[in-house]
C-alpha cells in the first residue's frame, strides 16, 4: 500500500499551488489599477496563467485518474475523512470553475485570449457587455471561495502536522523517504 504520493503528483501539487497564489495576488492587484497599457499587460499575464492552470489541472485529473492517492489514516474518523473528500472536491471543481468563468467572462466583454500573445483561444461566448459584468462578479466570488478553501486545506493539513502527529502532510512535501515512482 503506497503512503506518499508520486513525485510526479507533488509536482503538479506544489506547481498548481504557486501557479493559483500567484493567479490570487495578480487578480487582487490588478483589478483595481487605473486602465493603461501596463494593466492590459497584468491582465493579459493573468490570463496566460490562468490558461496554464487549466491545461495544468487537465494533466492534474488525468495522473489522479490514473494514479490512486494514497489512503487516508484508517485512525482518522470517518468524518474528517469525508470532509478531507468533499475539500479536494471543492478545490478541483474550483481550480476548473475558476478558469472558465475567466474565459466566458473574457468572451462576453469581447477581449478575446491570445496564449502567450501567439495561440488565440476561440471565444465562447459572443459579446454581451451586461453578461460579461456578471460573469465577473462570479469570477470574484468563485475566488473568495478558493481563497477560503485553500486556507482550510492549508489549516487541516497544519493541524495534522502539529497536532495530530501523523504523516498527512508530509507525504505531500516534496521529498519524502516514502516516494514511489
Amino acid at each position: 500500500m503506497n503512503t506518499a504520493y508520486t513525485p510526479i503528483a507533488k509536482a503538479l501539487h506544489w506547481l498548481m499551488a504557486a501557479l493559483l497564489l500567484g493567479l490570487l495576488g495578480l487578480g487582487l492587484y490588478m483589478s483595481d489599477l487605473p486602465l493603461s497599457p501596463a494593466k492590459l499587460q497584468l491582465y493579459a499575464w493573468h490570463k496566460w496563467a490562468g490558461v496554464t492552470a487549466f491545461l495544468l489541472l487537465a494533466l492534474r485529473l488525468f495522473w489522479r485518474a490514473t494514479h490512486r492517492p494514497p489512503a487516508l489514516p484508517a485512525s482518522m474518523p470517518k468524518a474528517m475523512q469525508y470532509a478531507a473528500h468533499l475539500g479536494h472536491l471543492a478545490l478541483y471543481g474550483l481550480m476548473l470553475a475558476i478558469p472558465l468563468s475567466g474565459w466566458l467572462m473574457s468572451s462576453a466583454k469581447g477581449f478575446q485570449t491570445v496564449y502567450f500573445g501567439v495561440l488565440p483561444i476561440p471565444d465562447l461566448l459572443g459579446k454581451n457587455p451586461d453578461l460579461g459584468e456578471w460573469l465577473a462578479e462570479l469570477h470574484e466570488a468563485l475566488n473568495l471561495l478558493l481563497m477560503l478553501t485553500l486556507a482550510g486545506h492549508v489549516g487541516a493539513a497544519l493541524k495534522h502536522h502539529f497536532i495530530d502527529q501523523d504523516d498527512i502532510l508530509r507525504r505531500m512535501l516534496p521529498k519524502s523517504s516514502r516516494d514511489q515512482a
